[in-house]
């Protein structure tokens, strides 16, 4: 399946719609086990019911998320005549919902609100228990996996295809745990296939954490 077969599947309200909510429901399952003191019983029935959907989900087809991703590209950069123009909300973005980080409907990821504010990209998370580093503070990896997540965001603003080249964090303040973290990219430069990316992260007023990224853009025709 190619081309828009690839972009209505995963754009499908309701089956999107679905993956996410079970998505939640298994992050909120994972949570609760490394946040709570659970007896071996309920640990043994975990696991059992675990393996018994692991199971049922492990013979369906796979997905072939390579196809998905080049349907994508293909129609952000204007590649795919027959697609039209790409909307920029839901139906541009929802096709990387599972993306391994920030994809709502990713049940190992954070999930981080995604928003275009002028030439922004605004996200909001919340790090839950599983990402906890020192105690009560969450793990730097998790807040660099996020900037990461929400600078490749920017290649939108940029219209072009890119990857990470290099990421730099500084950590002014240890980051709060269970509480909205608002994240902040933008464009600042580019010089021959270099963007050049800022981003931070904000509790409040307070200043958390910061990002240098640099991006190398590539020919979006190789997604083709």
């Amino acid at each position: 399946m190619h081309g828009d077969g690839w972009i209505a599947a995963m754009t499908d309200p309701t089956l999107h719609d679905a993956r996410c909510e079970a998505a939640t429901a298994l992050r909120r399952l994972s949570h609760a086990m490394v946040s709570r003191d659970i007896d071996v019983v309920t640990l043994r029935r975990l696991t059992a019911a675990a393996e018994e959907l692991a199971t049922d989900l492990e013979p369906a087809p796979r997905r072939d998320r390579a196809a998905m991703l080049t349907a994508h590209v293909a129609r952000m950069f204007g590649m795919d005549e027959e697609a039209g123009e790409v909307e920029t909300g839901h139906a541009a973005f929802d096709v990387m919902a599972d993306r391994a980080v920030g994809g709502p409907a990713n049940p190992m990821g954070v999930h981080v609100e995604v928003e275009f504010v002028d030439d922004e990209v605004v996200g909001v998370a919340t790090l839950l228990p599983a990402y906890e580093g020192g105690p009560g503070r969450a793990h730097g990896g998790m807040v660099a996996a996020i900037f990461d997540d929400i600078t490749g965001y920017v290649l939108r603003i940029a219209q072009t295809a890119a990857f990470t080249g290099t990421l730099t964090v500084r950590y002014h303040k240890p980051t709060p745990m269970e509480v909205p973290l608002t994240f902040r990219a933008r464009l600042v430069g580019r010089e021959d296939r270099r963007l050049f990316i800022t981003a931070d992260c904000h509790h409040g007023d307070a200043l958390i954490s910061s990002c240098e990224a640099t991006y190398i853009t590539i020919d979006p025709s190789v997604f083709a």
